[in-house]
C-alpha cells in the first residue's frame, strides 16, 4: 500500500507543475527554448529522484530476489488501480501542457508527453519485481497504461478532454480502527482507500452537442469502497483482541460537477486557479449505489 505514496508524490509534483504554468488559451507551434530547457529539466530530475528513491530508500531494507510477479487485481477493490490511473492521467496531462507550453507543436507533444504517466510509473513495477515482499503487477501496468490513453486519445482526437479524471476525499471513520490506514490526517489521506473517490466527469455539452446545456457543467461517474483495512481481507485480531466484521463493499456514485477550463474570466490569476483545481471534484449532492444500501441520495458528497 505504501506505493500509493509515491504516486501521490508524483501527482502532486504533476499539479504544481501545471499551477505554475501561465493559462493560455491557444498555444504556438514554436519553441520556447529556454521554456524547453526548463520543462525538459523539471521533469528529467522528477524521475531521476524517484528512481534514486525507489532503489536506495524504499526498498533499503527488502532482499533483492530474482524478477517475479504479483496478481493484486483484486485487492483494495480495485481502489488501487483506480489510483494508478488517476497518477498516470495527471502526470501525461500535465507533461503534454508543459510541452505545449514550451512550444512544441500539438503531435510531437503528444509522442513525447502523452506516456509520461506510463514511463513514470512503470519504474515501480519493475523494482517491485526485483524485491521480496513485492511483485510486478500486471493490473498495474494495466492502470497506468488506462490513466495515459484516456488523456492522449481524447487530445488528439478532440483536441480537449471531454472526460476529464478527478479525484476527491473526505475522511473516514476506519483509521480509528487500525493504525494500518495512517496514524495521523496526513497518513490517512495516502493510506486510506476508504476515505478516496475517483470519478470520471464528462463534459454535458461537448458530449450531445447541445448548445443550450452551459458549457461548464459536467455530469460524474464515481467510484469508492469501504470497510477495507488490509489489501485483500481485513484482520481477524489485533492487538490481542478480536477485531469487528467490518463489510468491504463498493460504491458507485452520479452527480454534477464543474469544468472550470470552461468559465470565462479576464483574470489570469483566476485562469490559473481554475486550472490547477479542475482535476478535483467539487463536493456537490450525488446518487449513490451500493450492495449495503441500495440506492441512497446524499445532500452532499465530498
Amino acid at each position: 500500500m505504501k506505493r500509493i505514496i509515491f504516486i501521490w508524490i508524483l501527482v502532486f509534483t504533476a499539479l504544481s507543475t501545471i499551477a505554475q504554468q501561465p493559462f493560455v488559451s491557444s498555444y504556438q507551434d514554436s519553441i520556447n527554448k529556454k521554456r524547453l530547457v526548463t520543462t525538459i529539466g523539471i521533469g528529467t530530475g522528477i524521475y531521476l529522484t524517484g528512481l534514486s528513491y525507489l532503489g536506495f530508500v524504499w526498498y533499503k531494507d527488502h532482499e533483492l530476489v530474482p524478477f517475479h510477479f504479483y496478481n493484486d487485481s483484486k485487492g483494495y477493490l480495485q481502489m488501487d488501480k483506480a489510483g494508478h490511473a488517476f497518477g498516470a492521467y495527471i502526470e501525461s496531462y500535465s507533461a503534454y501542457k508543459a510541452l505545449r507550453w514550451a512550444g512544441m507543436d500539438k503531435k510531437r507533444a503528444l509522442i513525447y508527453g502523452g506516456p509520461i504517466g506510463l514511463i513514470f510509473q512503470t519504474p515501480i513495477e519493475i523494482f517491485d519485481g526485483l524485491y521480496e515482499g513485492w511483485g510486478f503487477s500486471w493490473s498495474d501496468m494495466a492502470a497506468n497504461t488506462f490513466g495515459s490513453l484516456l488523456f492522449t486519445t481524447q487530445e488528439a482526437i478532440f483536441d480537449e478532454q471531454l472526460i476529464l479524471m478527478k479525484f476527491s476525499y473526505s475522511p473516514s471513520k476506519y483509521p480509528s480502527h487500525h493504525s494500518a490506514l495512517g496514524e495521523s490526517h496526513l497518513e490517512s489521506f495516502f493510506l486510506d482507500y476508504n476515505a478516496q473517490t475517483y470519478w470520471l466527469s464528462g463534459n454535458l455539452r461537448g458530449i450531445t452537442g447541445s448548445k443550450k446545456i452551459p458549457s461548464w457543467i459536467n455530469i460524474a461517474f464515481g467510484y469508492s469502497a469501504n470497510g477495507m483495512i488490509h489489501e485483500f481481507d481485513n484482520p481477524q485480531y489485533y492487538q490481542g483482541k478480536p477485531f469487528p466484521h467490518l463489510e468491504r463493499y463498493r460504491q458507485y456514485l452520479f452527480s454534477l460537477d464543474i469544468d472550470f477550463s470552461k468559465i470565462t474570466t479576464k483574470r489570469k490569476w483566476v485562469k490559473n486557479i481554475y486550472q490547477a483545481i479542475n482535476l478535483i471534484k467539487i463536493p456537490f449532492p450525488a446518487i449513490e449505489v451500493n450492495k449495503m444500501d441500495g440506492v441512497r441520495l446524499r445532500p452532499i458528497y465530498f
